[in-house]
């Protein structure tokens, strides 16, 4: 059996003149999340269709499942849900019409397809408007019924291209707990987003691309360690000790304390050990804490790290795993 959910090696897919997807690798262990990020037009999506089996590719493999999303297309299906960044519904019939539906094409018996729809209408907070026509849901509400509509099959890898879109923050945790629970039962997810904390929460390993290419891969903290900058944030419970806060920061970092808010102090450290340092000598010193961490640079600052901070910044050739991607940054 395979180890991955799902696996693409040196994928490449070409539109023409333009290289959508430029060598790619992708893979998930069973029950886990992959992140992947990207600016727009960087060929997240690309990659999820020839997963899917939605369109071709013309070099390299995409396995889901073990499967050849060539020669077992049919196959793969079974075993896939896919949720688009478009609402992809009929608007004439109701949600719970909807789902049901999908049941049947999925060789559900109407009994099971109905029981079914209503479980998932339940789970996404759309029962009581489960027997109005979707042309009456709002976008949030049609967003919601795409992803319940993904899920009717009970698929084992669930494609998720950013599924958040439309979605208002309370909603946004809906899923978040949604995917949770799918992993939890073995499923395993691919997720492309463009809101970082999303990737963050959920991700067990997270891929970059940036024009057709796999340029960083590995978990959300190996990530945050491409751009190194770890920093320890102290608030000194007394303001009046900010002074004496800063004079043993900048003591032990050898870098400047900076303030970036009314009583906090932020200062770069190059390793741990120098929090246990601090602490020792703010007890010396008397001085109380309100606040005090070692903090990593978050998922936007790797981002904007590897991608240059817009859609073409990043380099054609760039590196594909975290050790390289890491000197790059």
């Amino acid at each position: 059996m395979d180890d991955h959910a799902f696996r693409t090696e040196g994928l490449v897919k070409r539109f023409g003149r333009t290289t959508a997807l430029a060598g790619v690798d992708l893979h998930a262990r069973h029950g886990t999340v992959l992140g992947v990020l990207g600016p727009n037009g960087a060929g997240k999506t690309t990659a999820i269709r020839v997963l899917a089996t939605l369109t071709g590719f013309d070099a390299g493999t995409a396995r889901v499942g073990g499967l050849d999303v060539v020669r077992d297309a049919d196959r793969v299906r079974r075993l896939i849900g896919l949720t688009g960044q478009y609402a992809t519904l009929d608007e004439e019939l109701t949600g719970l019409g909807n789902l049901v539906l999908i049941g049947r094409l999925l060789d559900l018996r109407k009994p099971d397809a109905v029981r079914r729809a209503k479980e998932l209408l339940d789970r996404f907070g759309l029962e009581d408007a489960a027997r109005r026509p979707v042309a009456t849901y709002s976008g949030g509400m049609r967003r919601r019924l795409d992803l319940a509509a993904s899920l009717v099959g009970r698929p084992r890898v669930v494609f998720l291209d950013e599924p958040s879109v439309g979605l208002d923050p309370g909603r946004r945790e809906d899923l978040w707990r949604v995917v949770r629970e799918l992993t939890a039962d073995g499923a395993s997810v691919l997720l492309t987003t463009q809101y970082l904390e999303e990737a963050d929460a959920l991700a067990d390993s997270i891929a970059v691309i940036d024009h057709g290419r796999v340029i960083a891969h590995g978990t959300p903290s190996e990530l945050k360690r491409i751009v190194g900058g770890q920093a320890i944030a102290a608030r000194p419970r007394d303001p009046h000790r900010l002074g004496d806060a800063a004079r043993i920061l900048t003591a032990v970092s050898g870098h400047g304390a900076e303030r970036t808010s009314t009583h906090e102090l932020v200062v770069p450290v190059d390793d741990d050990r120098s929090l246990f340092e601090v602490a020792r000598r703010f007890e010396e010193q008397g001085i109380a804490l309100a606040e005090f961490s070692l903090r990593l640079p978050g998922l936007d600052e790797v981002f904007l790290a590897l991608t240059g901070g817009d859609n073409g910044a990043s380099d054609r050739g760039a590196p594909t795993d975290t050790a390289t991607a890491r000197s790059r940054a």
